[in-house]
């Protein structure tokens, strides 16, 4: 790394003298670091977003080499074994099919974690169009986009997705969509707000002043000013869209039996829960251990992003 010499008039002497200064003691200070490589070095100091990426990047790896990891089928039905205990076999036990548990929550990470990316996928496609339009134009636009907000607002995000999925038909994939769609409020309401800011900065009219398009301004100018936010409002919203998903599941809306989703495993083994605890003791965990690593990843990405953290 290159130092500087710093001019430093000495006391009492009219003379300059010459410190070395070495300019990786602040990010800030180096003009040779990208901003990639300031927000890659702010997150592998952020504990909690390291953990959280770590954890999900285990997921999507376990997801990934199931079959490697285990040499069994996860709706293979073997009724002999059915409800034994964790053991070296069968490290998380076996259900009332006598299906092994390990397996069955492995395979789900494939179904669960896509449920809850496409979901959050959906919603932001559908606020980023909508939040753009709306703070962008403002008027009439902006108005009827605002109210249409509000009244999907006035129902709890499940009730809404219940609504929406019971309208659709019952299954996986309307399940998603139902999911996204309720969760798309939230979104427009944080994509309107930047755009209303952002529209009003100078680079916004210098843009206006050259006769750029509309659609070149607000994707071009305006969206990468505000996408920071927009992306840890995702990463928050892709925990509480596995939630919700797991949910329907375990109503008998998402994904249906025998597919080894987790909401669908725990909505089968409710009724033995005294019988055999593990049958909902490991799919419940999974949910909370990829809930808790995405929201510990999104908040590191809150405080990365932030343009007011570690200056």
């Amino acid at each position: 790394m290159v130092r500087g010499h710093v001019p430093v008039r000495a006391a009492g002497t009219g003379r300059k003298t010459f410190n070395i200064v070495n300019p990786t003691d602040s990010l800030a200070a180096n003009p040779r670091l990208s901003l990639n490589r300031i927000l890659l070095r702010r997150m592998l100091h952020n504990r909690g977003a390291l953990l959280g990426g770590t954890i999900l990047l285990a997921l999507i790896v376990s997801a990934i080499g199931a079959p490697w990891l285990t040499a069994r089928d996860p709706l293979e039905m073997n009724p002999p074994d059915r409800w034994l205990p964790p053991d070296a076999e069968h490290w998380f036990g076996t259900d009332n099919f006598g299906r092994d548990i390990f397996t069955r929550v492995l395979y789900g990470t494939r179904i669960s974690l896509p449920m809850g990316l496409i979901s959050v996928g959906l919603a932001l496609a559908i606020s980023l169009a909508a939040g753009l339009l709306a703070g962008y134009y403002g008027g009439r636009v902006d108005a009827l986009v605002m109210r249409a907000v509000d009244v999907m607002l006035a129902f709890p995000g499940l009730l809404l997705a219940l609504a929406i999925v019971a309208t659709l038909g019952p299954n996986l994939e309307n399940a998603m969509i139902a999911v996204g769609i309720s969760a798309a409020p939230t979104f427009i309401r944080v994509v309107r707000a930047g755009v209303l800011s952002a529209r009003e900065f100078d680079y916004v009219e210098a843009a206006r002043a050259t006769g750029a398009p509309d659609y070149i301004i607000m994707v071009r100018h305006i969206l990468p000013n505000i996408i920071a936010p927009v992306i840890v409002l995702a990463t928050l919203g892709v925990a509480g869209a596995m939630i919700t998903g797991a949910a329907l599941s375990f109503l008998g809306l998402g994904a249906k039996p025998p597919a080894p989703e987790w909401g669908a495993m725990l909505s089968e083994a409710r009724n033995y829960l005294r019988l055999a605890p593990w049958t909902t003791t490991f799919p419940g965990l999974a949910i909370v251990v990829a809930a808790l690593a995405i929201n510990l990843l999104g908040d590191g990405l809150r405080d990365v992003l932030d343009p007011r953290a570690n200056r």
